[in-house]
């Protein structure tokens, strides 16, 4: 019988964070497989967990993931921890997620801290609706790209940065993005926990002159509704009543329901829309 792969949540800052649950898997399970050994034994120390260790970290996650699998598949028991938070959140967790799953082997979750949803909960945004982007790429192009779908984006964004890229980050937002409203939260759960709400025109000017400290999660208004449908029109009105008419007709949509759509489309009434095509229908010629 194969062994399990718990996934434990570990404190993003208070230790009192530490669930009850997730002390007992550690102090239970045969191997912890921590993103940095270095500093996972801090944690097991301080709750006096004498589990054996082994590293697991992006350098090593899939040929690591296969040695794992190995031992869960011979009934050992094993946890997964990174070094702050829920692992596979950003994390390579999510390879040795996806190679348990192939290999038929049973994972289950012990819920705890996510500094991304600390986050959200605290910016004062909308949490109805939201994405989560981790670490922005570094390179270029990959960037240009991600930046060119938040531009659309209508959902709350979340996105980590480390602090000597916060600058960077901010003003390669600011210009994609525009004039938008955005929290930034570091020191998550410790003693000195700030929450910054502000503009992202007003955080790229602030960290001009005051250094980035600590670990930062970037908590962002999404696109509003309003805009994104002024933007839709605007691409509408690109185009004649006529041929936007023959876009829905050609999928199948009958005249009517074709009328209704193109008026939503453009702002405009149903009425407006009729007499429009009404004057541009050619007419018999009176010769």
């Amino acid at each position: 019988m194969s062994g399990t792969l718990y996934l434990c949540a570990t404190p993003i800052g208070n230790l009192g964070d530490m669930t009850p649950r997730v002390r007992e898997t550690l102090e239970q399970v045969d191997l912890i497989a921590a993103e940095d050994t270095r500093n996972s034994i801090k944690l097991l120390n301080h709750f006096n967990i004498k589990t054996p260790m082994t590293s697991y970290h992006e350098y090593n996650k899939v040929d690591k993931a296969r040695t794992l699998i190995e031992k869960l598949s011979q009934g050992t028991d094993i946890a997964l921890i990174t070094d702050a938070g829920t692992p596979a959140i950003s994390d390579p967790g999510e390879v040795l997620v996806a190679m348990c799953q192939e290999a038929g082997i049973h994972v289950t979750s012990l819920p705890g801290p996510a500094a991304c949803i600390t986050a959200l909960t605290l910016s004062g945004l909308s949490t109805r609706r939201f994405c989560f982007e981790g670490f922005l790429p570094s390179e270029k192009k990959e960037k240009k790209m991600v930046l060119e779908d938040l531009q659309k984006e209508s959902r709350t964004i979340i996105i980590y940065e480390a602090p000597h890229h916060l600058k960077g980050t901010l003003d390669d937002l600011y210009a994609a993005l525009g004039e938008r409203k955005i929290t930034l939260c570091r020191e998550l759960t410790k003693k000195f926990e700030e929450v910054f709400p502000t503009t992202l025109a007003n955080a790229v000017k602030y960290y001009e002159k005051d250094a980035p400290r600590g670990e930062y999660v970037l908590v962002i208004e999404g696109k509003s509704l309003y805009d994104r449908k002024k933007e839709q029109q605007k691409d509408w009105q690109s185009i004649s009543v006529e041929d936007h008419m023959k876009v829905y007709e050609d999928q199948g949509m009958d005249h009517k329901d074709a009328m209704k759509q193109v008026a939503k489309d453009r702002g405009i009434s149903k009425r407006d829309v009729y007499n429009y095509l009404l004057k541009t229908v050619d007419k018999p010629d009176s010769r």
